[in-house]
């Protein structure tokens, strides 16, 4: 079959259209977990992660959540000489925990950043994506103004009833009514991870909600 001048029937360009295909499938979905991130439309969410790609140096899979400029001002080296740091310390493959270590003991950088230089190269080299923690799980974090006062609000996520009303899915409180930042088991048993809200009074009848969901399987999840 010739379209275009080609024969599709040749194997090999049969071949590069089906990896072109899996390329653009896997784009379609990093679109749509943006989207549910984010609530973007789906033509800003593309855009979006167009422009990202577009400043991203070739060899980063994904962006670490500081900026080259941030972490330079903090640490004295930006992205690219950390990962090089990094990979040349021969201790690097001994996961999350001993490359944090080991910055903090030898480069006085402080755990903090320790942490977040960490997350990031784990984050350009793929061996972490987006939203995903140390132990492999995600976590997603949102906010909202709602119009109601934060004292309500605290009680209706603290009535069992109320709360299923408000959630629409199956919760558990798993902190005490008292805590600043009640945390929830989501799902039956918390098989879709835990969720702490932290309500702040804003103004009259009006409360900002802060919640991160933690615990998530997959980036889908997210």
């Amino acid at each position: 079959m010739w379209v275009g001048g080609l024969n599709l029937l040749d194997p090999v360009i049969a071949n590069e259209k089906r990896v072109d295909m899996t390329k653009q499938e896997s784009f379609k979905r990093r679109v749509r977990a943006r989207m549910a991130t984010t609530g973007e439309r789906y033509t800003v969410a593309r855009q979006a992660l167009i422009e990202q790609a577009n400043r991203r140096p070739k060899h980063w899979v994904s962006d670490p959540e500081t900026s080259d400029q941030a972490v330079r001002k903090a640490t004295g080296n930006g992205w690219d000489d950390w990962v090089a740091i990094i990979k040349a310390w021969p201790g690097h493959l001994e996961g999350h925990t001993a490359i944090a270590a080991h910055l903090d003991a030898t480069y006085n950088i402080g755990g903090w950043w320790a942490q977040a230089v960490t997350v990031g190269y784990e984050r350009i080299t793929g061996l972490r994506l987006p939203h995903q923690m140390a132990d492999g799980t995600f976590t997603a974090n949102k906010s909202r103004t709602v119009p109601v006062d934060a004292a309500t609000l605290r009680t209706l996520l603290l009535d069992d009833n109320e709360r299923h009303d408000l959630l629409g899915v199956m919760s558990e409180c798993r902190s005490k009514p008292e805590a600043k930042t009640p945390r929830f088991a989501i799902g039956d048993e918390g098989k879709d991870g835990s969720a702490r809200f932290e309500v702040t009074e804003v103004g009259k009848n009006k409360a900002k909600v802060t919640i991160q969901h933690a615990k998530l399987a997959s980036l889908e999840d997210v």
